[in-house]
């Protein structure tokens, strides 16, 4: 059996175990996790939240990783305004992006969901409405998300991905994780 561990990574956190500020690992995965021998199937940016997963199985690592095997990615994306029909319409066919064409995407506008509290919080903005939106997406682009939302007018504010394929973050607080067994 291999190990799968779900990991609800904070915001801050960089997606390694080591090379942290001046070398420590307080902002790196080593104060949260010590388990030898398992490596993050992926990454997620320092200022991204949520599901992050590791394994012991390269060939698991490869299959979550790699755009090539085109694993869904769901994220919860709190962006700035309220986006309208045709900004969504444009993320669901794809948007133009410095280094290309991204893939369509499912995308949905949400009521705002029930997350655990972001340290430090969300910059709150008198005068700038926000909203949320699902998005779920087939690659894995660095940043593309934020430069997804961006590129139609909709910066994103507060990033968390909530599911890899089958696997969610539901249930898990950050810094949290359990590990699964996988065949």
């Amino acid at each position: 059996m291999n190990r799968l561990v779900l990991l609800n990574k904070p915001f801050g956190v960089l997606s390694q175990f080591t090379g942290g500020k001046g070398g420590g690992a307080r902002d790196t995965l080593a104060h949260l996790i010590d388990l030898p021998g398992v490596y993050p199937a992926g990454r997620l940016d320092k200022d991204s939240e949520g599901l992050l997963l590791l394994t012991d199985d390269g060939k698991l690592q490869a299959r979550i990783a790699e755009p090539r095997h085109k694993m869904p990615k769901t994220y919860l994306a709190q962006v700035e305004g309220i986006p309208e029909e045709s900004a969504l319409a444009r993320l669901r066919t794809g948007v133009m992006l410095n280094d290309g064409m991204t893939r369509p995407a499912k995308v949905e506008a949400i009521v705002a969901p029930r997350l655990w509290e972001r340290d430090p919080p969300i910059r709150f903005r008198k005068n700038v409405p926000d909203s949320w939106i699902s998005l779920t997406i087939t690659e894995g682009r660095n940043r593309q998300v934020r430069r997804m939302t961006a590129a139609v007018g909709h910066p994103t504010l507060r990033l968390v991905r909530w599911q890899v394929g089958d696997w969610t973050v539901e249930g898990l607080g950050p810094g949290e994780w359990r590990e699964i067994q996988v065949r």
